[in-house]
């Protein structure tokens, strides 16, 4: 089931094409990572989403309602790069508050804790938290009146790693449950790892959109081979492969993404001279870089996300 809808969505600022008929679907239960430089476009597209501007032109369907209608906003939820909450609260306090404005229970508040592993932790006050924590809250916040689909931006900025891991594993079960998963994010390894399909916006126009095998096949990029030789077998291997020897007994290769079953062939033949074989595809960053036409340097120079 479809639950966010675009199709050839523009919007102009002025003389600046913010997006240029831009279109795809997100799934109920899909994860899909949103990625473009600073001003690609993705918070103007989150925005048009969330119903806060419209759009010039295209069409959009949030659970098959107008965004920014009433419909659509129950079924819809929100969490920024950075929420701010009453420090003298506590996250239950918090919570059964936003509870009582969306007209919903409060009993249910320390449920929602639970769910994104707050329990321990409910009645003490938000200025204590870390801000892992406060994600956290924000997170059940979000998940307010089991929205349908949820929109983030930036959701893991500032925090460590084991909150990183946590806070992905807790999205992995809300799609599990049927939500759907707008993200977006600076961090490409995280995203690659833990999301179904990429999108990827630049100056306005979506240039991919697809699961990252998919992606690795339309871009050709190389694929690296380390292979360990047996001692005293490094030259051999490297001869028979036509590849570089490296700290001794390494032995470095690159393949088309089409000829890797052909060299793992070669490998396999040359039988107990090789002791390992490790293959690097294209990471996540080589294949924005790619698609957005933006070298590493640049990227790193402009942000991307």
């Amino acid at each position: 089931m479809t639950t966010l809808t675009l199709s050839q969505v523009t919007k102009r600022f002025g003389p600046t094409l913010a997006l240029d008929d831009v279109g795809f679907t997100v799934d109920a239960g899909e994860r899909v990572a949103l990625l473009g430089h600073n001003g690609a476009g993705k918070s103007t597209l989150m925005k048009i989403v969330l119903g806060l501007i419209s759009a010039d032109a295209g069409s959009i369907q949030v659970a098959g309602a107008a965004p920014g209608s009433r419909a659509a906003r129950r079924k819809v939820a929100y969490l920024p790069e950075n929420v701010a909450f009453h420090p003298a609260l506590s996250g239950l306090e918090q919570i059964r508050l936003y509870l009582r404005l969306r007209g919903e229970k409060p009993r249910a508040a320390m449920e929602l804790l639970e769910k994104v592993g707050l329990a321990d932790a409910a009645k003490r006050r938000i200025g204590t938290y870390s801000k892992g924590m406060r994600q956290r809250v924000g997170l059940a916040q979000a998940l307010i009146g089991k929205p349908r689909l949820l929109v983030l931006d930036e959701p893991t900025s500032g925090l460590d790693p084991v909150s990183r891991r946590e806070f992905y594993a807790m999205l992995d079960v809300l799609a599990a449950e049927g939500a759907a998963v707008l993200l977006s994010s600076h961090a490409l390894t995280e995203v690659e790892a833990r999301t179904d399909r990429i999108v990827i916006l630049s100056k306005g126009r979506m240039v991919a959109n697809d699961t990252l095998a998919a992606l690795r096949r339309q871009a050709a990029l190389p694929t690296h081979m380390q292979v360990t030789a047996r001692p005293g077998a490094a030259d051999e291997v490297a001869r028979a492969l036509k590849g570089g020897r490296r700290n001794g007994v390494r032995v470095d290769l690159s393949c088309r993404h089409d000829e890797k079953l052909a060299r793992l062939g070669q490998i396999a033949g040359l039988g107990d001279m090789v002791e390992d074989v490790e293959l690097t595809p294209p990471s996540l960053e080589d294949l924005y870089s790619h698609f957005s036409g933006i070298t590493p340097a640049a990227r790193n120079e402009r942000g991307a996300s």
